[in-house]
This record gives C-alpha cells, structure tokens and sequence, in this order.
C-alpha cells in the first residue's frame, strides 16, 4: 500500500507491477463472478468488502477492497477480531469507518421521523438548544471511541493502510475536524440526477467543500450509479433518471478538477438498466486509460482565463486539471455553465510549444503557439485534451448513451 502523499497529491494505491492508481471503485460487490470481472475488466480497482472471501473473490479479478469497520462502537475485542481476520490479506487496500456518522447524529431526518430526537425536522438547521445538546453529547461519545479504534488499527496493520471517512454533503464540519486529525481521507456523496433537476454542476462545489473541510487531506467523491426511483417507496417522486454518458464524465472530470484524488460509485447494486451500467463502465475505461496523470499533481504554471465580455462572466466558470506524465500532458476542461464559453485561455504550456494537442475521442486539434491554446466550449462541456491518442480507451460502446 501506498503511503499518504502531501496534500495536492493523488493518494493512490499500488496494484500489479508496482503502478499507482487511482481509486476508482463500487460499493457493489456483485454476486456472480463474471459481472464482477466485467466490472474490474471496465477499470474499477476497488470494491468494498465485508470478509475475507469477499477480498479473495476481489483478489481474483484482479481489483483491490475495502473494509468497512464499526470504529463508532470503540476499541473492543469484535473490532479487534475482525481487524486481524483480514489485516494480512494483499487485497485489502483500505479501512472505511462507519458512513455519514456525523450527519447520522445532527441533521439525519430519521432523528425526527422515527427516533423522536427532534420535535421537528428543522432543528439541526436551526440550531436549537435540543439538537446542540443531543449533538455535543453524542460527538463526546463517538469522537473518542472512533479514535481509540483507529488507535486499534494503526497498533496492528504493519502496512499502515489509510482509513477513509465517507460522510454527507452537508455533514457538519466542526465535528468532523474533531476526528480529522487521526483519520486519512475524507469525502462526500452526492447524487445530483433526478426526475426533476439534473444540477450536475453541484458537484464542484461539494468538491471544495470537502477540499477544505479536509485541510490537506486526500478527497474522495460518492457519486451516482443508480435512479433514485429505484431505492424504495420513499424515493419514488425523485423520478427515474439514469446520467446521461456525457453528465456522469462531466460529473468525474469535473471533481477531478477540483481537487478529488478518488471516486467511488454507491447505488448500482439497485441498479436496473444495464445501459446505464455500461455507460459507466466505459466512463470508468476512458478514466482508466489516463491513469498516469491522475495521479499526477496539477501543473502549478498552467492558467486558465476566460476572454469574454463583461456580463457574460458572472457563472460557475470553466473548470480545468492539467496533468503532465513523463513528456506526455493532459490537458481536461469543464464548462460548468449553461451557456457557451468562447474564449477559453489556457497559458504556460511553454514546454510543449509548436505540439498539437489531439482532442481525445474527437476530431479537434490545438496547437501550443507562444505558450498558449484558445478553446471553445458549449454549455456544460467536457474536452480532454493529450499530447498522444495512445491515452484514448478502446472501450466505445454507450458513449452516446443518453440517460432518461
């Protein structure tokens, strides 16, 4: 296992043959063995596990896992046992604590449905003297008992394996910097697609929220792998809405822009259309296939400006990572706005003066002259840009895949 890099690094992993990869991965573990090849053959690498055959079976595809551990409950002798039944195995690449626990015990809405907590479902957000006290008393319980369990993990891992820390959009920051310190990775999820609204661009600010919730650590994303019409009765008025090919690779470059060194896809274990999946699995090849430069850290030198007229500036922007591998660059650019961006500037490319940079999975060419390219961009486009089309997956099949 990798060390933990130095915040603006990719943390990654090593897999076969020694490469760092990203992290990109399922909370499904499929049941059958050949959908679960299908899903590493894809470029998923890691997979949640909850035993040691589970990481055996992950072991066999050729993908690493996860494991996820109650480290709310304390150090006991449970935590103990099922820490040493899979700390030796070479397919455990990660520790996950328990999912959204801080959310879990300040805004959930079951603290005012179903446990009677709250009087009412705003309390959290309003800030009453109920809901402070049941969070403060409950933070001084869990707080501590998450960090003697982490104590446990780091006291019997000799690989010094990170732990990840997945909580809500939302989730409370003042509590989560309480467990920062002795955790390694932290993130969100965030599902932006429904019957209703399809606020894809979401994901950049969830993204710097997280970047600076974590202070320095590595982020990591949840996204959507599934319609929400598929979690049960409660869901149903969401709609059913599969991303679309284009949203969900908006969606992956557009946190990678800003700053995510992982992502992880939750819900396709519900999963009904099998378009949809695809769609994903090569979203997940074309990610796969530029490996070296996402976990390679943005090129400092490189700007991005927009030349256009003053009232067309106010808006998301465009979002950029300018990845370099060896003498190969990268060169990925997100227009987060609903309008077109004409004039999009992108300077300091001074290494690679006079190259053509090959739009990859396009026709488009940019040539660097005097240190810099101009791109145009429709509304909430994703380009990519390389020096070499050896970096193109051969997976195309649902690129033009159009959700629901």
């Amino acid at each position: 296992m990798a060390p933990l890099n130095t915040p603006g690094q990719v943390t990654g992993f090593l897999g076969t043959g020694e490469t760092t990869h990203f992290p990109i991965g399922f909370y499904e573990l499929p049941q059958g063995d050949a959908a679960l090849q299908a899903m590493a053959d894809a470029g998923a690498n890691l997979i949640r596990c909850g035993s040691r055959a589970d990481l055996d079976r992950a072991q066999r595809a050729g993908m690493h896992g996860w494991v996820t551990l109650p480290l709310h409950a304390g150090a006991t002798d449970s935590l103990r046992t099922q820490i040493e039944d899979v700390v030796d195995h070479p397919a455990l690449a990660i520790w996950e604590g328990p999912d959204e626990i801080v959310w879990n015990f300040t805004a959930f809405s079951g603290l005012h449905k179903s446990m009677g907590v709250y009087e009412h479902a705003d309390e959290w957000w309003l800030q009453t003297r109920r809901s402070i006290k049941y969070s403060e008393s409950k933070a001084a319980e869990i707080i501590p008992n998450m960090r003697a369990s982490v104590e446990l993990i780091r006291s019997i891992d000799t690989k010094s394996r990170p732990v990840w820390m997945n909580e809500a959009l939302r989730s409370d920051v003042k509590f989560v910097r309480q467990y920062l310190p002795f955790i390694d990775i932290v993130g969100c999820d965030i599902y932006p697609v429904t019957g209703k609204e399809r606020k894809i661009e979401r994901m950049a600010g969830a993204t710097d929220r997280w970047v600076q919730a974590g202070k320095g650590k590595p982020v990591w994303m949840v996204m959507q792998a599934f319609s929400w019409d598929e979690l049960g009765e409660d869901y149903v008025a969401r709609g059913t809405a599969y991303p679309s090919f284009a949203e969900s690779r908006f969606m992956a470059y557009d946190v990678i822009a800003h700053g995510a060194k992982g992502i992880m896809y939750w819900g396709s274990t519900y999963l009904k259309s099998e378009d949809f999946r695809g769609s994903l699995y090569t979203l997940i090849s074309e990610l796969t296939s530029l490996n070296a430069f996402l976990v390679a850290p943005d090129e400092p030198d490189v700007k991005l400006r927009l030349i256009e007229l003053t009232e067309e500036l106010p808006g998301y922007g465009v979002a950029m990572a300018a990845r370099r591998s060896g003498s190969d660059w990268m060169i990925a650019l997100i227009n987060e706005d609903a309008i077109p961006r004409m004039a999009v500037e992108v300077s300091g490319l001074e290494r690679i003066e006079g190259h053509d940079l090959m739009l990859l999975y396009g026709e488009e060419t940019a040539r660097v002259t005097g240190g810099e390219i101009v791109v145009r961009l429709q509304p909430k486009e994703v380009k990519v840009f390389s020096t070499s089309r050896a970096f193109e997956s051969a997976r195309r099949d649902l690129r033009e895949y159009q959700g629901k």
